[in-house]
Formats: structure tokens, C-alpha cells, sequence
């Protein structure tokens, strides 16, 4: 039997249509059981903290748990391996920060490629370092610290997280635009590094502000800039380090990710809520105390964000020659 034209296409919309039908139903109905939000770091951390702030806010959102659950090792890619293998269903979800951008060219073989496995979901903060040195240090400024270490060559180090950390790639950064020479000294961890810089065993760091604002604001240490596009709001008396390196710029940053073909319907659900949050004025402000400034934007802004961040830290993983311990 020949369906007149009109008729026929009209069913053919309606069967086109069926598959969405319970797909946005479901992403309607989205949560009905605790989330998981996977951290690449241990708790107490700025990256632990800032995720169970957004945590709590989603959690009151939707009336469902949203667990945080600290999965270290491997410089986050344990963490991260866990989300792109887990179910595309929006119930498992990846603290995003900038060591998968860092990681995609550090590590020779990853079991996952960040890009393509984890889809974009939303960003949350992005926080500077800060440049800082020992008190008794010569220099007082970025400028006065590159002309001490280039009229001292080899006797300048500075201190780290690890081969890979943010500390670690904003500090070759420096070097790479500057034309310093520094030496490494990695540590397990920025804490430890805070406490050779406080004791004169090396000369600067490029340390995560939120960790390092006691610390300056308690004299044992002395900022020399942030690293951030513009001056910080915890610390607005303070340069950048762009205003002497033109240019440079790195920020620490957090974000959400979910495993690849996550419904485009739950992505977008979670992306509005984060925003909502990051516009109310009590989580806003409980980001600044951390040192951080919220970042809000679309999952396809997120995904070119993090896409420009890995091509930038790749460039500068390949001048250190570094590789991952």
C-alpha cells in the first residue's frame, strides 16, 4: 500500500523523534540517585575543597548526593581513567583541572586521551600562583629578580609539586619567556616545597595562591606577582608577572567533566546548575576566599578552554624536556 507523501513524512518525523522522547525524559528526571564527583587529589586540598563547595550546592540543587571521592595517584589520571570508563549516564562525573592539560604531553602513553574521552561539562574557578621568594631574597620585584638570577647562572632554584604540577610548568613558562636559568627541585607536594622556601633551601616558587596567602600575609614570605591576567582581588597591591613579562599568564583552574557520549540533555542540566551557583553571591564569595575567581561558561567554551590550555602546556612540557617520574 503507497502512503500519500504528506502522511508518509509525517510519520517519519514521529519515528525520527521516538529516541529523544525517553532520552529527555530521562535527563528530566536526572538525578534520581547519588552522583559521584571523582577527585584527582587527596582531601584538604584548594581542588578538594572548591569540589565539595560546588558538591554541596549541586547536592541542595537537585535533592541528590553529590559525593566526592578522592581517587589520587598518577598526577590525576587515576582519577580521570576511573570517569572515562565509568557509565555514560551522568552519574559519575571528573573534577577537571589543569593537569589533564599538562598530562596529555607529559605521559608517552595514556590509556585514555583526554579530549576525545571526556566530554566538557562546565568550568567552576580558576586561581593564580603567585611568584614568591624568601624575604632575605635580593629581589623585590619580577624584574629585579630576573636580573639577580641571570647575573647569578646556576644558582637559582625553585621549588615544585612534582615534574608535571602546575607549579612546576608555570615556572618553566618563566623560564622559557625569560630566558633564566633555573634548577628544579621537585618535591611530593607543594607543602613541603612552602617549607624550604620558608627555610631558605631554595629561592622562589610558583605556588597556588589560596595555599599561600597566610603565609604572605604573614610575612614569612614575599610575593612577587601573581601569574594571572590580571591583578588578584585577595591581593590587589601585587603585579602580574605579565606586567614585566608581557604575555605570560598561568592560572590553576577546576572544572567538570563527564565520560564521552554523556547525554547532551544531562551535560546541559549540569552546566546551568554550576553557573546558578557560580552567580549566587554566598558560594561566589566563599570561591574568593579561596583566592579563586569563578569561571562560568558554556561545555562548548569549557572544551576550547581546555583544549587551548593542553596545546599551551604541550609546547611547554616539550621545551623543559620533561617526562613524567
Amino acid at each position: 500500500m503507497k502512503l500519500p507523501r504528506r502522511k508518509f513524512l509525517h510519520l517519519a518525523v514521529g519515528a525520527a523523534a521516538l529516541p529523544a522522547v525517553p532520552r529527555i525524559a530521562r535527563a528530566q528526571a536526572y538525578p534520581t540517585k547519588p552522583v559521584r564527583l571523582i577527585v584527582g587529589f587527596a582531601p584538604g586540598g584548594a581542588t578538594d575543597i572548591a569540589a565539595r563547595l560546588m558538591g554541596q550546592w549541586l547536592s541542595e540543587q537537585f535533592g541528590q548526593q553529590f559525593v566526592i571521592e578522592n581517587r589520587t595517584g598518577a598526577s590525576t589520571n587515576i582519577a580521570t581513567e576511573a570517569v572515562v570508563r565509568a557509565p555514560a549516564d551522568g552519574y559519575t562525573l571528573l573534577t577537571v583541572t589543569a593537569s589533564n592539560a599538562i598530562n596529555a604531553t607529559l605521559y608517552d602513553k595514556l590509556p585514555f586521551n583526554f579530549i576525545r574521552d571526556i566530554t566538557p561539562v562546565a568550568g567552576i574557578i580558576r586561581y593564580p600562583l603567585v611568584m614568591q621568594v624568601n624575604p632575605s631574597f635580593p629581589a623585590k620585584s619580577v624584574a629585579e629578580f630576573i636580573t639577580h638570577a641571570k647575573s647569578n647562572p646556576g644558582k637559582t632554584s625553585y621549588g615544585s609539586g612534582g615534574v608535571g604540577s602546575s607549579i612546576h610548568v608555570a615556572s618553566e613558562l618563566f623560564k622559557m619567556m625569560t630566558g633564566v636559568e633555573m634548577i628544579h627541585v621537585p618535591y611530593r607536594g607543594g607543602n613541603p616545597a612552602m617549607t624550604d622556601l620558608i627555610g631558605g633551601q631554595i629561592q622562589v616558587l610558583f605556588n597556588p595562591l589560596p595555599e599561600s596567602i597566610a603565609h604572605i600575609k604573614a610575612g614569612t614570605l614575599r610575593p612577587l606577582a601573581v601569574t594571572g591576567a590580571t591583578r588578584s582581588d585577595v591581593l590587589p597591591e601585587i603585579p602580574t608577572v605579565g606586567d614585566f613579562v608581557p604575555g605570560y599568564e598561568a592560572s590553576a583552574l577546576q572544572g567538570m567533566g563527564a565520560p564521552r557520549n554523556t547525554p547532551a540533555e544531562i551535560v546541559d542540566k549540569l552546566n546551568q546548575a554550576v553557573n546558578l551557583g557560580l552567580a549566587d553571591p554566598k558560594l561566589k564569595a566563599r570561591f574568593t576566599d579561596l583566592g579563586a575567581t569563578v569561571f562560568p561558561v558554556s561545555p562548548a567554551g569549557f572544551g576550547k578552554f581546555m583544549a587551548e590550555e593542553t596545546e599551551k602546556w604541550g609546547k611547554v612540557i616539550q621545551f623543559s624536556g620533561a617526562k613524567a617520574d
